[in-house]
């Protein structure tokens, strides 16, 4: 096992356990508030060489929901403990369980359904030769992601036509430059979002206010 994968199950454990009691609470919280579904939320996502692997989120939907796999802010179908949850990113806690089993790293791309990881081609296929991760480059620069959506008319036209390619360029610029050392800057940057000045700045995040009455192009270039 590599120093990688050593750090990254010894910190889920670690992780796990110091969390348990929000754990218990947030569960306990999901089943009294947003009662009629499951506590955990569990989808199948392509991992490392293009395996299927279930990844365990904490519910933040409605039950029974439908609509596109791109989540947009103020959406009705996320309840108002589900978009505390998501604002806070405690909704992705049991993940820490994928990261413990194998199937994740705490940094690496992040993993997407079958019908976004098939439009990679060419060289972006490589992204699947990493672990996804809990968090990565990619993550850091859309942290507001969802608020970026709900700005825009077509939020899935915008994410398929500027997001995902963006995120695809973030990934493979993270792969050849991936190390330990940034690996733990980007868990930093993640937990303390001042130290994302610790990042190369086309990695920061991109700053909202400079979205307003921007075209696809020029929010990418951002």
């Amino acid at each position: 096992m590599t120093l990688k994968g050593i750090f990254d199950r010894v910190s889920a454990l670690t992780a796990l356990l110091l969390s348990l009691p929000l754990t218990l609470v947030t569960g306990a919280l999901i089943a009294v508030m947003m009662p009629g579904g499951p506590v955990l939320f569990r989808q199948k996502r392509v991992g490392k060489g293009g395996r299927l692997f279930t990844l365990v989120k904490f519910r933040t939907m409605l039950p029974g929901h439908s609509g596109s796999s791109v989540s947009v802010a103020g959406e009705s179908r996320i309840t108002p403990l589900g978009a505390l949850l998501r604002r806070y990113k405690i909704d992705e806690l049991p993940e820490l369980w994928n990261v413990l089993c194998g199937s994740m790293s705490l940094v690496g791309p992040r993993p997407d359904v079958p019908g976004y990881a098939d439009r990679l081609s060419g060289d972006a296929r490589r992204i699947l030769e990493m672990k996804p991760g809990i968090t990565g480059a990619a993550t850091i620069r859309y942290r507001h992601e969802e608020t970026i959506l709900a700005a825009q008319p077509d939020p899935k036209g915008y994410n398929d036509l500027v997001i995902f390619p963006d995120k695809v360029r973030i990934n493979l610029d993270y792969m050849a430059k991936r190390s330990f050392a940034l690996d733990l800057r980007i868990i930093l940057a993640t937990i303390i979002p001042p130290l994302e000045s610790l990042l190369p700045k086309q990695w920061r995040p991109i700053r909202i206010k400079n979205l307003s009455g921007k075209t696809a192009s020029e929010a990418y270039a951002n």
